[in-house]
């Protein structure tokens, strides 16, 4: 950025041409994300295209003209409704991407302040920024006489009778001395739990699923038939006001407080801080929780608390000086999806994935989403060759959205349906439908099949079962080969305490040749467990023996978790040990016994008794048995039944005690350790960084434990609460 004192040289030809192709893209994206709800790309790529447009036009002004879309506010209202002028101007806000554009913009901001109102300190309202549709009210007296969209920021659509049908804005304040006139400003959004739910009555009805709340609310207010909009869960939150009569406050948080008084929805998410410390805080704090919120954010808004402070700051032509939007890393993005394929889980069940053109999402590049199942793929309406939206949240598996339809515009030829498989991908064996209600595929071929096969051993590794580290994904595979390169020794998990290193010796991967001579993409067939010259076996195979001998020794509920009996997991599994304590005994009861178990119920017992009637599962026990595997739990009779009954969770970090440490002292106390909190939660236990689960105990009025309490309850039970106290 030049100062004041230098002159920037005259833009180059090739950047005139980059300003002028993205002033046209940007100007393109406003339109159809703005007018017809209908994107080209995500929000993260528009914020980067229109962040790149602003540097430029900083750098050479000279380039910026009057209908640049850095100037516009929003967009152009749609033809389809009646146009609106607000009373007060709709603007948009500054966005900061950085905690270092946040300070300069948070320096700029106080140092002006300190200028115009010198010794007054300001304090700064924050809130979540909700990604939903910004909507204008207008009350009279106390009646709601109109609501439109924020279009250019001076004109929008009246949408009245769409918003009439949204319970959460009162057709009529509540409370006395309403103001003459009163424009509320707020965010219209569809809420994440009624989101998921209507997508899934579409994808049912065979409709394509909407790609996010925030196109579903933009949408949904759009409607022209008003009763449609009714058939939406849409809720709103105020954030602001703008023009106003015989209303006079002093601050943002004093207004919401008074809103709020008169019925409108305002967010729980606002505080007033003190502090660029407290901000970032509280911008940390959401980030971990965003996915936890009644709504979908994309972010956080910053604003001067007082009014006074607001004015003396003003406007620029396109944003308010006092107020910023801080942008969270993008979960969103755009990019074309190449192929569909299918893979085989460990239970048979047969699922299509998407191959995408390399993306960066969520901090980490993706080339693989799910898409479920083949009658979501139908429902979603991708066709491989699409662009397609894909979102990937924290670590959850990235996930394909929906097509971005008006790109397929002149692509038409290139685009092709897919169509799901007869037969199983891995072995060939003929599909076998689902049960009643179940849309899934599956390969019968159980035992033999080599993917289900590789996946079970994978498994068998991993933290939740027997937590063989050595035993990851590579070595999985490489145990279970069919053929190619080398057969692997495993064509039953059965044999896995079995094998010697011996075993090990012929088999061979294909792996990226190195070194100097080595072009781009060329493989070698390499030895995987036993040196190059086949001398000895590699540190990783010693460390895999020297684990396999370890996890005989892990407790009985582990052992269930690793013979991947479907839909026994980790907690149905420490119900079943706790109950019985030994395989003999879990094998020998009956349906009905095994589904009076808390935590286990009629679903999960017919599924252990299916199990344990297939011959072959019944061999990988018995031979599991005979290598020394540990088959039964070792009963510590000194440890008190201190939570006979009880339900406990435990949430965030605790000093003490690892997830499974912690687990483990509940039930072997008598306890139940769950992962969800509920009415009939007997305590929760935060530790550091506890999130959702605190927040739903303290709303339900669940009691919280330190961790320090939490001894004191396991040792003494709820009687030494109350002594302690």
């Amino acid at each position: 950025m030049t100062t004041e004192h230098e002159t920037a040289p005259a833009p180059s030809a090739e950047l005139r041409e980059e300003y002028a192709q993205l002033a046209e893209d940007v100007a393109k994206h406003q339109v159809a994300y703005h007018q017809k709800d209908a994107p080209l790309v995500s929000d993260a790529e528009y914020d980067q295209l229109i962040h790149r447009l602003r540097a430029i036009e900083a750098e050479h002004p000279e380039l910026r003209s009057a209908d640049s879309p850095t100037e516009q506010v929003g967009g152009a209202p749609s033809e389809a409704f009646a146009p609106v002028e607000h009373l007060q101007r709709m603007y948009s806000l500054e966005d900061l991407f950085s905690l270092e554009e946040l300070r300069i913009w948070y320096d700029r901001a106080a140092a002006s302040l300190e200028k115009q109102r010198p010794g007054e300190k300001p304090r700064w309202l924050v809130e979540v920024k909700i990604d939903g549709l910004a909507i204008n009210l207008l009350y009279r007296g106390s009646e709601l006489v109109r609501a439109a969209t924020r279009g250019d920021g001076t004109t929008g659509e009246d949408v009245t009778h769409n918003v009439r049908t949204i319970g959460d804005i009162p057709q009529q304040l509540n409370g006395e001395n309403h103001p003459e006139e009163l424009e509320v400003r707020g965010e219209i959004f569809m809420p994440s739990a009624e989101f998921a739910q209507f997508n899934e009555t579409l994808i049912a009805a065979g409709k394509p699923p909407l790609a996010n709340p925030r196109n579903a609310a933009a949408g949904s207010i759009r409607q022209k038939d008003p009763a449609k909009t009714a058939q939406r869960p849409l809720s709103m939150f105020v954030h602001g006001i703008g023009a106003r009569s015989g209303f006079e406050l002093t601050s943002q948080h004093q207004t919401y407080d008074q809103l709020a008084a008169w019925g409108l929805p305002v967010s729980p998410y606002t505080e007033v801080l003190e502090s660029f410390e407290q901000i970032e805080a509280y911008l940390k704090r959401f980030e971990d929780k965003r996915h936890s919120l009644v709504h979908e954010i994309d972010g956080v808004v910053i604003k001067v608390d007082s009014f006074a402070h607001q004015r003396a700051l003003g406007h620029t032509s396109r944003v308010p000086r006092w107020a910023a939007a801080f942008k969270y890393p993008p979960e969103e993005v755009t990019t074309r999806l190449l192929d569909i394929r299918e893979q085989v889980g460990r239970t048979g069940r047969v699922t299509p994935y998407a191959v995408l053109k390399k993306v960066k999402v969520a901090g980490s590049e993706v080339q693989r989403a799910t898409l479920h199942n083949q009658d979501v793929v139908k429902a979603k309406g991708v066709l491989i060759g699409d662009d397609v939206f894909i979102r990937k949240a924290g670590d959850v598996i990235p996930e394909v959205l929906g097509p971005v339809l008006p790109a397929r515009e002149g692509r038409e030829y290139e685009l092709r349906e897919y169509v799901f498989p007869q037969n199983c991908p891995a072995c060939g064996t003929l599909l076998a439908p689902g049960k009643e209600g179940d849309v899934d595929y599956r390969c019968p071929n159980a035992e033999t099949c080599p993917a289900q096969l590789a996946e079970r051993v994978i498994h068998i590794g991993s933290r939740g079962a027997l937590d063989i580290e050595a035993l990851g994904e590579e070595a999985g595979h490489a145990l279970t080969q069919p053929a190619e390169p080398v057969p692997g020794p495993l064509r039953n998990e059965a044999d896995l305490f079995g094998l010697t290193p011996e075993d090990l010796k012929e088999v061979r991967i294909w792996r990226q040749r190195r070194g100097k001579e080595a072009t781009p993409g060329e493989l070698e067939l390499v030895p995987y467990f036993w040196t190059k010259n086949g001398q000895k076996p590699t540190a990783n195979t010693t460390k895999l023996f020297d684990e396999l001998e370890k996890a005989k020794q892990q407790p009985l509920w582990r052992v269930l978790v690793a013979l991947s009996i479907r839909h026994v997991g980790p907690t149905a599994s420490r119900a079943l040990a706790s109950a019985y304590g030994s395989m003999d005994k879990i094998r020998a009861a009956s349906e009905d016994e095994l589904a009076g178990i808390d935590g286990v119920g009629p679903v999960i017992a017919a599924s252990v008794r299916e199990w344990f009637s297939v011959d072959w599962h019944c061999r990988v026990v018995e031979r599991w048995t005979a290598a020394g595997v540990r088959m039964e739990d070792e009963v510590n009779e000194d440890t008190p039944r201190t939570l006979e009954g009880m339900t406990v969770v435990v949430t965030g970090s605790l000093e003490n005690y690892s997830r499974d440490e912690s687990k483990e002292a509940i039930i072997s106390r008598g306890g139940r350790a769950s992962g969800s909190v509920s009415k009939k939660t007997h305590y929760v236990v935060a530790g550091e960084n506890a999130g959702s689960k605190l927040a739903k105990a303290e709303q339900l009025g669940v009691p919280v434990l330190d961790e320090e309490q939490f001894d004191v309850l396991l040792t003494q039970g709820p009687e030494g609460l109350q002594t302690n106290e």
